[in-house]
């Protein structure tokens, strides 16, 4: 039995009716079909023949007193027909029967089961067809059938649906991209289909279609995906993992429209009341911190808003946000910038005390934050993210005896080497410095080494001078 989140519709149905496929699917409405000619070329039998022709004309009472057949009928022509236009008229005849009165999936649900039939098949099926107003529309219907019935969709089946839905998102200029978008608003309402959305790296593809212009009514409908993904404690603790919070902290910092404002708060306010473990949520906070959160907050502490839920998500916010700045560790709010990947000259870097005693730091976790500055080093193109992450490994070397050892296990040496010929002079500046500091570390080694050396041939002469 799907356990769906009960959540309000947010006018869903009103935004849908704007959409291409909705638009679409009011002038097929008005196509008469001549199903007498399927009948006569044997192309449907004379049973469903009647069944569609009786469903055509009196859909509701037609529908009461022969359910089964209507069932067996629209599974029947879905699967067999093959012309465009047919096949558009059943898919918007069946999802009106749907959209009417809800219970009807179970009731598909319940006959297709009696008659031994799969109910999935024929519309996974159809996602292969080219036309994609068919495409779109049975990926609508599979949506209702997943999600508002007592049936779940089979794993297999669910797995490549999700695959689907992502791909169609990933898609460059998609018409249909807000119904794509829909189906995905209500099959993530259900906690069963959320870990295998995640398993098909759904999170990252929804942070980077977010990280491109995209228009306001789809960023608003990915992010109450992310919304109701962050209802599900597990997932709302690794949600910043996929740097969702410096990404809607921007889109945060740019938006005009109201119902998106709404969105990207109540989803900080989940990140911080969801997870279970008490240090995920603080980490949350000094991540919004970093990413200047408190000032749009006071911004918005300035406007007025109809929607008293955003004033009271604003004020939660904004209370927790203070209270973590507070209880806020330079090395706490050095750990959250090297983690959001979004590297500044913030007066941590700069600051030798920190480096004194935060340097070994960087061990922890298995070398966590070094292995991400290396990542850094080795991915960004923004020369300020490179100029600071050769300054902080030069830092560490210098502060932390073996960090240079430590350097070229993870193959961090090599990567900052290749910096002394970037195009940017001040990425090449912080190569050289951090370069420099890995050589006089050597030196230094070396000397001590050295001077050890000598004070023990020391200590062993003297006695023999003493015989003599």
């Amino acid at each position: 039995m799907t356990t769906a989140l009960y959540l309000p519709e947010e006018n869903i149905d009103m935004i849908a009716a704007t959409s291409v496929l909705q638009q679409q699917a009011a002038d097929i409405r008005t196509r008469t079909i001549n199903w007498a000619s399927y009948m006569q070329s044997q192309m449907i039998s004379q049973e469903d023949y009647q069944a569609i022709s009786a469903l055509d004309k009196s859909r509701a009472a037609y529908l009461t007193q022969n359910s089964t057949q209507v069932v067996k009928t629209l599974l029947n022509l879905v699967s067999h027909l093959s012309k465009d236009s047919t096949i558009q008229y059943i898919l918007v005849l069946l999802d009106d029967l749907l959209q009417e009165d809800r219970s009807r999936v179970d009731l598909f649900h319940e006959t297709s089961g009696k008659l031994k039939q799969c109910v999935w098949g024929p519309f996974l099926n159809l996602l292969n067809r080219q036309d994609g107003f068919i495409v779109n529309m049975s990926s609508r219907i599979l949506a209702k059938f997943a999600c508002w019935g007592h049936e779940t969709m089979p794993k297999s089946d669910l797995n490549f649906y999700l695959q689907f839905l992502k791909d169609q998102l990933a898609t460059n200029n998609n018409e249909y991209i807000q119904s794509v978008a829909r189906c995905l608003q209500m099959m993530l309402r259900v906690d069963e289909y959320r870990f295998a959305f995640v398993s098909v790296d759904g999170i990252s593809t929804l942070i980077r279609i977010l990280s491109t212009r995209v228009n306001f009514q789809v960023q608003y409908q990915l992010i109450f995906c992310l919304w109701v993904l962050t209802f599900n404690p597990l997932l709302a603790a690794k949600m910043n993992k996929f740097s969702v919070i410096p990404i809607l902290a921007d889109i945060l910092s740019d938006c005009a429209k109201e119902k998106v404002t709404r969105i990207i708060l109540a989803v900080f306010r989940n990140l911080i009341e969801k997870p279970e473990d008490s240090s995920v949520a603080k980490d949350h906070c000094i991540a919004m911190v970093q990413c200047k959160v408190l000032k749009q907050l006071s911004i918005l502490e300035q406007r007025r808003f109809d929607d008293e839920d955003i004033t009271a998500d604003v004020e939660y916010l904004s209370e927790k946000l203070q209270n973590s700045v507070q209880d806020l560790s330079s090395f706490d709010e050095y750990a959250t910038e090297v983690r959001s990947g979004r590297l500044e000259w913030s007066p941590v870097h700069k600051s030798a005390k920190f480096w004194r005693e935060n340097a070994q730091r960087l061990n922890e976790k298995n070398y966590e934050l070094l292995r991400i500055l290396v990542h850094l080093l080795e991915t960004s193109k923004d020369a300020i993210i490179l100029s600071v992450a050769c300054f902080d490994i030069g830092e560490y070397v210098r502060h932390y005896p073996r960090g240079k050892h430590v350097l070229e296990q993870l193959g961090g040496k090599q990567i900052v080497m290749q910096h002394l010929g970037h195009e940017d002079p001040n990425v090449r500046y912080e190569a050289l410095l951090a370069v420099q500091k890995l050589m006089v570390h050597n030196w230094e080694y070396l000397g001590k080494q050295l001077e050890k050396e000598n004070e023990t041939q020391k200590q062993g002469a003297a006695p023999i001078a003493g015989k003599a």
